[in-house]
């Protein structure tokens, strides 16, 4: 998946700055405020310094007002920075999910053909690790770090305006808290890209293995999961050593490099107070705020460690801009019905075909079904069929139009395909469905879950407006049972089903499938199934083998011609119980 480069990234942050402009400004302001009233403490200070040091006058009364204003300051300063904080960190949290709704936005709006390519550890990596780290960011980041930089900014400057030669004393030995940095960004952005990367990497492989665990255990994989995540594991240890490793010399190098402004200017400044060059008072306020410059600049050091992830992550959850959207360049006109196969070839990588030269004409109405043995290529064909991919060579037209053209609106009103995988989320049954048919009256949601047989509805504890979480979670059949009253809720007028109920026992996925059936009268349905019986009340069968369709007709005409299909039942016919 693509990574957005630092340009984007700057763009994008820029962008989400200017959505709050007001609450940017507002944090500037207050800090800048909360800065000027801490630059009042230590010049009071350095002003008690020189009063006793003079000696003349009421020095105790002079001592006391001076020491009252430091106090009272002090107070301004507490109370504004935390104004500022406050200001910021609600900025953090209304940006922090401006990043969440724009990348949920992005992954909604990938076509299903892109989206289904997508590693989905990758994608699930991005949509939680990266965007939380985002998300923390810029709700702790941002204020914190305008605190520091204004901070930092104003003792800086109140230095060179006490005393121009300290000044520079104090700016000349921060070179070395610059060098430090600058060595830590020039190496700091791929290796937290190699961060982020190999936790995506290491996501997805466990994402993969716990959904594959049966085929795991049945094919005796075990051991060779446990090598390749182990592999992963040593690539995200790897990673994640290479960026410790440059913390262990930035923050040792920065540790030294922010004492030696202080050092610098205890020994010139005591050097020109020896020659009567500058007052003590000034020399214990140069150093004070020099001393105060410590916090800010570990600050700011602090975050820039971090901020190199956040910045990695934020170029990751921002490159899914970057994915190529495959606009559909649909031509105007009404779509027809009817789906045409013609001359189909299709690969998956490009290197070989798995469908070769498929022609198939579904009329509308026709309830046909796609039979072979498992890697005939029905799957493939049923993506090609439902707009998810398209041939490299050869066309899958809908009324003419090819399949994959059409935007997604207007492709589930022509055409849903419903795997044997589902999803249910976790809220009521009631939303469940209305995600098909949000303006469905419970009637209609009812007659859909009655249509599919899913009379488990009447069981639960509130019916419609159950919850389904951990607590009240539906087995495999009754999930499908659900996808399948979605598709009844849709309506559209093609209708695949891929194996759609084969989580299902035998007895109830023919029970779903008659009332689908008749809830689907005069559709057109295509049904991919490895139950013969299915076919056999199909209008017609296609029978796939080797990604060829071998034969074309009904139940009938291919058992009496005794090839491929008829094989195939026969040998299903004699272990049917």
């Amino acid at each position: 998946m693509p990574v957005a480069g630092p340009a984007e990234v700057r763009t994008a942050a820029l962008r989400d700055l200017a959505a709050d402009r007001r609450a940017v400004v507002g944090v500037v302001l207050v800090n800048a405020l909360a800065a000027a009233a801490g630059l009042i403490g230590p010049w009071l200070l350095g002003r008690i310094i020189d009063t006793i040091q003079a000696g003349s006058g009421d020095v105790l009364s002079a001592v006391d007002r001076l020491a009252f204003g430091a106090l009272l300051f002090t107070v301004v300063q507490t109370v504004l920075s935390w104004w500022a904080l406050k200001i910021g960190y609600r900025f953090g949290e209304r940006t922090a999910a401006r990043v969440r709704e724009r990348f949920l936005a992005r992954t909604l709006a990938l076509p299903p053909r892109v989206a289904d390519h997508l590693p989905t550890g990758d994608l699930i990596a991005r949509g939680s690790t990266d965007a939380s780290l985002v998300a923390i960011t810029l709700r702790s980041a941002v204020p914190e770090v305008l605190v520091a930089m204004i901070h930092a900014l104003a003792l800086i400057v109140a230095v060179l305006f006490l005393d121009l030669r300290l000044g520079l004393c104090g700016l000349v030995c921060l070179i070395g808290v610059g060098a430090a940095i600058r060595w830590y960004l020039r190496r700091a952005r791929p290796v937290y890209l190699a961060v982020a990367a190999s936790g995506a990497d290491l996501a997805d492989v466990v994402a993969s293995t716990a959904k594959g665990a049966r085929t795991v255990e049945t094919l005796g994989l075990e051991r060779r999961r446990s090598q390749v995540t182990e592999t992963a594991i040593a690539q995200a240890r790897f990673a994640r050593l290479a960026a410790l490793w440059l913390r262990t010399v930035l923050f040792p190098w920065s540790e030294v490099a922010l004492a030696l402004p202080v050092v610098g200017v205890l020994l010139i400044g005591g050097a020109l107070y020896a020659h009567e060059l500058v007052s003590l008072g000034v020399v214990v306020t140069a150093t004070v705020y020099l001393r105060q410059l410590v916090g800010p600049l570990d600050t700011l050091m602090l975050w820039i460690e971090q901020l190199q992830g956040a910045g990695a992550s934020y170029a990751r959850v921002e490159g899914l801009a970057d994915i190529p959207k495959e606009e559909p360049q649909l031509s105007p006109g009404t779509v027809g019905d009817r789906i045409r196969v013609d001359n189909a070839h299709y690969s998956y990588t490009g290197a070989r075909d798995v469908l070769h030269g498929i022609d198939l004409l579904v009329q509308p109405g026709e309830r046909l079904a796609i039979v072979g043995t498992s890697g005939a290529g029905k799957s493939t064909l049923a993506r090609l069929l439902a707009g998810l991919d398209r041939p490299h060579t050869g066309s899958v037209t809908i009324g003419g139009t090819p399949v994959a053209d059409l935007p997604p609106d207007q492709l589930r009103e022509h055409v849903v395909l419903i795997t044997q995988d589902h999803h249910v989320f976790h809220d009521t049954v009631r939303d469940n469905l209305l995600i098909a048919k949000p303006n469905a009256t419970d009637d209609e949601l009812y007659a859909a879950l009655d249509a599919v047989g899913a009379v488990w509805v009447n069981d639960l504890p509130r019916r419609l407006d159950t919850e389904l979480d951990h607590d009240t979670n539906l087995d495999d059949a009754s999930a499908q049972q659900l996808s399948l009253a979605r598709v009844v809720l849709a309506d559209p007028h093609t209708l695949i089903l891929d194996e759609a109920t084969s989580l299902l026992d035998p007895r109830t996925a023919r029970r779903t499938e008659q009332s689908l059936a008749s809830v689907l009268q005069g559709r057109t349905v295509i049904a991919i199934a490895h139950r013969l019986q299915t076919a056999h009340d199909a209008d017609r069968i296609a029978v796939m083998e080797a990604g060829e369709l071998v034969e074309l007709g009904t139940h009938d005409e291919l058992v009496r011609a005794g090839r491929v299909y008829g094989q195939l039942w026969q040998t299903w016919h004699a272990e049917s119980p």
